[in-house]
């Protein structure tokens, strides 16, 4: 499964918190959640995510284990988030998402162009190709139903 995006940098152990403020987790309103992410970080980036790869540093994901962080990244239009670690609990919730995540240490350049291979686990930025770690048939396989769930139905 391949994809690409215009790299959007974050730096290391960015948390759940700031992906998404507890005070908007009183509502189930997913375009909401949307419009919020990063907000106490950058409130001008929700608006600029659409069609972006997220590229973090180390323990990306860290702190609450709410998988609301992950549905808001994906429902703002991030494409992929790639990191050289992820906290495990949010790289298992981007799974069951259905949101691309490749474990890989490479240099971002803001808005450089990033494509990527989910099965071989290779990133290039600007056509510098670098390897991470490739997932798991299953784990491909989930990611591309949508997530865990449309996958539970497919395969019933």
């Amino acid at each position: 499964m391949c994809g690409e995006g215009r790299a959007v940098c974050l730096g290391s152990d960015v948390d759940t918190d700031r992906i998404i403020a507890g005070r908007y987790l009183r509502t189930k309103d997913r375009a909401l959640w949307a419009a919020h992410v990063f907000e106490d970080l950058d409130p001008t980036l929700a608006s600029r995510l659409k069609g972006t790869v997220l590229m973090a540093g180390k323990n990306m994901g860290c702190g609450s284990s709410r998988e609301q962080a992950v549905i808001a990244l994906k429902e703002a239009g991030v494409v992929a988030v790639i990191a050289p670690s992820f906290a495990r609990i949010f790289f298992r919730n981007a799974i069951n998402i259905g949101l691309p995540v490749i474990e890989c240490q490479v240099a971002c350049k803001e808005g450089a162009r990033v494509r990527f291979n989910l099965a071989e686990g290779w990133v290039e930025v600007d056509g510098a190709r670098c390897h991470g770690t490739p997932l798991s048939p299953k784990m491909l396989a989930i990611v591309r139903a949508g997530g865990l769930v449309p996958y539970w139905r497919e395969h019933r």
